[in-house]
C-alpha cells in the first residue's frame, strides 16, 4: 500500500442497512468555515458517507477531507486562516484595461498560500479509497456543469471550480474554459442520486429571501443566489418525480426505495464574505454557527427527512442586532455556597474568578418585545484553582429577567463548559431593585455567582463569589459594542439608539418609579 493510501474521515466504505449516504457540500463564498462546523457535528453524531460531492468554494471542504485532514483539524486551519492572505490582485495594466477585464483579482493567492494553510494535497485527494468523490466545475466551452472524478482532481480543476465570473479570470484545461459552477448549479443531488444514494445529506449555505437588498456586492451576490437556489428546486423537485415513480413500482437508477434528504442550513442569511475580511464576523463564529445549527436538526430530524419541495430553503429576514464584550472578576472560593462568603473566603485566600463574555442579542427587536429579553452568552472563564482560558460557549443572558418579585428584575449570566473531562455550569446573576441609597451602579455591576457541577444551575453548588464590573471594564465593554447585520450608518445608530432606550427605560421603572 502506497503511504498516500487512506480512508478519509467519516467514510464507510460499507453500506448499513441498505442506506448509501451523499453528503453535499455547496459553495457560498469563504464562509465554508460554516461548513466545516456542520461536517464536525455530523461525524461526532457517527454518520459515515459512502460519497461526498463538493461544488464551488465547497470543494475546498471536500479536498481538505481527502487530503486525509481530521474535521477538528479542517476547523482549526479555517479558523487560522488570515482572510488578508487570499488577496492577490492582478498585474495593474490588466487590471485597469477595461477592454480585456476578465477578473478583478487573481486565484494566485490560493495557488501559493491558501491550498498549503488549509492543507490540500492534490496527490493524497487521488489516494483516497473506500469512497466515491466528485468535484463540480462550470464549463464554460459546453455552458454545462462538469462532474471530475476525485481520481483526476487538479489544481487547476480546484481554482476554475471556485472562480466566479468576474472575480477570478476563467482557467483554460485542455482547451476547454472552465468556471465556478455556482451560476448553473451549487449542489449535484442528482449525480449522488445516479451513484445509487439514497439518503442525502444536503448543507446549504446561499440565502434565500423574499426582499430584494440594495448595493453593489448584494446585487451580484443575489444574481448568484437566484441561479443557485432555482437549479436546486429544480432538482428536488426532478427526485420528488423519481420517488412518485418508485412509489409506483418502477425502479429508478436502481432504486427501489424512495430517495430521502437531510438538510442544514443557517435559520437567517449568513454575513457575507467582506464581513470576514472586516472582522465583524469570524470564521471560528461561522463553526460554532454551523455545529449549533446541525445539533439543532439532528436533535428535531424525522426519519423521512425533509420535502423534496423548493420551501426547504426559505430563510428568515435578517435582523439587526448587537454584540458586546464584558468581564466581570471577583473573588471566588471553591466550596462556598453562598456568593457572599464565597467572595469573602476567596478574597482572603487572594483567588479571583474572571468572566471574559461576550453577549450576542441576534433580534433587536424580538430582544424588546421578548418578556424574558433573552441573548446569547459565550466566553471564557479564568480561575486558577480549576484552569485559565477554559472555553464556554454556550450560555445564556437575560437583560431585567422578571423574577415573580414585583420591585426586582434579574440581569442572568450563565455559561457551561467543560474542564478535565467533566461539566460545569457557572451561574450569575444581578439584583435590579431600587433598596434605600443610591445603589444603581452597585446593582447593575454586581454579578452573584454560583458554580454548578453538570450542564445546568440544577447541579450541586460547588463554589461560589462575587463578580464585580468596574469603571474601566465598563468603557472597555461600552468600546467594544457591534451592530449585527447593518447595512448602513443608519441601522448602526437606530440599532444602538434603541438598545439605549430600553435599557434607560428599565432603569428608569426600577429605580424611578418605583421611589
Amino acid at each position: 500500500m502506497s503511504e498516500l493510501t487512506h480512508v478519509p474521515q467519516g467514510v464507510a466504505p460499507a453500506v448499513e442497512a441498505g442506506i448509501k449516504r451523499s453528503l453535499i457540500i455547496p459553495g457560498g463564498g469563504l464562509r465554508l468555515s460554516y461548513a466545516a462546523g456542520v461536517i464536525k457535528t455530523l461525524f461526532a453524531s457517527g454518520l459515515t458517507f459512502q460519497h461526498m460531492d463538493g461544488t464551488s468554494g465547497g470543494a475546498l471542504n471536500l479536498a481538505m477531507l481527502l487530503s486525509g485532514l481530521k474535521i477538528d483539524d479542517i476547523c482549526e486551519r479555517w479558523a487560522s486562516l488570515d482572510m488578508h492572505d487570499t488577496v492577490a490582485f492582478l498585474p495593474f495594466k490588466q487590471a485597469i484595461n477595461l477592454k480585456e477585464f476578465t477578473g478583478s483579482g487573481s486565484a494566485e493567492a490560493f495557488r501559493t498560500k491558501v491550498f498549503l494553510h488549509l492543507g490540500i494535497d492534490i496527490q493524497k485527494i487521488r489516494a483516497s479509497e473506500g469512497l466515491q468523490a466528485t468535484f463540480n466545475v462550470g464549463n464554460f466551452s459546453k455552458k454545462m456543469n462538469q462532474v471530475v472524478e476525485y481520481q483526476d482532481i487538479s489544481e487547476d480543476f480546484l481554482i476554475a471550480g471556485m472562480s466566479l465570473p468576474g472575480v477570478f479570470p476563467p482557467v483554460t484545461i485542455d482547451g476547454q474554459v472552465y468556471l465556478d459552477s455556482g451560476f448553473v448549479q451549487d449542489a449535484n443531488l442528482i449525480e449522488a442520486v445516479k451513484r445509487g444514494s439514497n439518503e442525502i445529506w444536503l448543507i446549504w449555505i446561499l440565502a434565500n429571501i423574499p426582499r430584494y437588498r440594495t448595493g453593489v456586492i448584494n446585487s451580484y451576490v443575489q444574481m448568484l443566489e437566484m441561479s443557485a437556489n432555482a437549479a436546486l428546486h429544480k432538482e428536488l423537485t426532478q427526485i420528488d418525480d423519481i420517488n412518485q415513480r418508485i412509489k409506483q413500482g418502477e425502479v429508478v437508477y436502481g432504486h427501489e426505495h424512495p430517495i430521502r434528504l437531510h438538510l442544514v442550513k443557517p435559520a437567517s442569511p449568513l454575513p457575507l464574505d467582506p464581513d470576514l475580511y472586516t472582522g465583524h464576523v469570524t470564521h471560528q463564529q461561522l463553526i460554532e454557527m454551523g455545529s449549533h445549527d446541525a445539533e439543532f436538526y439532528l436533535i428535531h430530524k424525522t426519519q423521512e427527512g425533509v420535502p423534496f419541495e423548493p420551501h426547504i430553503t426559505v430563510m428568515t429576514e435578517t435582523t439587526l442586532g448587537i454584540q458586546f464584550k464584558e468581564t466581570m472578576a471577583g473573588g471566588f472560593c471553591l466550596g462556598a455556597e453562598d456568593p457572599k462568603q464565597g467572595n469573602n473566603l476567596g478574597k482572603r485566600k487572594g483567588l479571583e474568578l474572571a468572566m471574559h463574555a461576550q453577549v450576542d442579542i441576534d433580534d433587536m427587536d424580538g430582544f424588546v418585545n421578548d418578556p424574558h429579553h433573552t441573548g446569547r452568552l459565550s466566553g471564557n472563564i479564568d480561575f486558577e484553582p480549576m484552569g485559565m482560558g477554559m472555553v464556554a460557549d454556550k450560555g445564556v443572558f437575560n437583560l431585567f429577567y422578571p423574577n415573580g418579585q414585583p420591585q426586582m428584575k434579574l440581569m442572568v449570566y450563565e455559561l457551561g463548559f467543560s474542564h478535565e473531562g467533566k461539566e460545569y455550569y457557572l451561574a450569575g446573576k444581578k439584583e435590579v431593585r431600587d433598596d434605600p441609597g443610591f445603589d444603581l451602579w452597585t446593582d447593575t455591576t454586581t454579578l452573584f455567582t454560583q458554580l454548578h457541577q453538570g450542564n445546568d444551575k440544577n447541579g450541586p453548588v460547588i463554589g461560589a463569589g462575587i463578580l464585580s464590573l468596574g469603571v474601566k471594564d465598563l468603557l472597555k465593554l461600552v468600546s467594544t459594542v457591534t451592530v449585527i447585520n447593518a447595512q448602513s450608518n443608519t441601522d448602526k445608530v437606530a440599532t444602538v439608539a434603541k438598545f439605549g432606550q430600553f435599557f434607560m427605560g428599565e432603569l428608569w421603572d426600577s429605580y424611578v418609579k418605583t421611589s
